[in-house]
């Protein structure tokens, strides 16, 4: 099955048509106004009749869902899309899910870990690689650290602290 990527969560339902208010886990709201369909955890797929913007979340219609009691189940349920339907990023700049999994490498070609976790820290992101000995690497997202990033080939190489100048 392909990968899908989480963009909301149903949080009750709105009003007594069917609609539901969700809140948006993107950093491209917007998308949900060109969805035609999403996945629930289950692997099924709701249809979208229209989707709005509401307050600091969105309401949606899904198609053949018309009241409130149709709708009542799916609170709580995670909205998902295809990993080939996400938003593309400008070039050197990648998604969380891209980053997780990557082996690291420091630029002499030396294994130092796999990226376990990326922290949001608010001025960078600092990536989490994990060792062989289970200790932790924290690796700054800069440009003078991270020198090449290739999500195909699934490695990343860095330049360790004490070579920064």
């Amino acid at each position: 099955m392909e990968q899908l990527l989480v963009v909301g969560k149903i949080v009750a339902p709105h009003g007594v048509r069917g609609e539901v208010r969700v809140i948006p886990l993107t950093d491209f709201p917007e998308r949900f106004s060109k969805l035609k369909s999403v996945f629930l955890d289950d692997g099924s797929t709701l249809d979208i009749e229209y989707a709005k913007t509401h307050n600091q979340g969105i309401t949606i219609k899904f198609s053949g869902l018309n009241d409130r009691n149709d709708i009542e189940h799916l609170r709580g349920k995670l909205l998902k899309i295809a990993k080939k339907d996400a938003v593309k990023l400008p070039k050197g700049e990648y998604y969380t899910f891209e980053i997780i999994g990557l082996k690291v490498y420091d630029d002499a070609g030396q294994y130092i870990g796999k990226i376990t976790e990326v922290l949001k820290t608010g001025s960078n992101d600092v990536y989490v690689a994990e060792q062989e000995d289970k200790r932790q690497v924290l690796i700054p997202a800069l440009k003078k650290v991270v020198t090449n990033i290739d999500i195909e080939g699934g490695q990343m190489t860095v330049k360790l602290q004490e070579e920064w100048e």
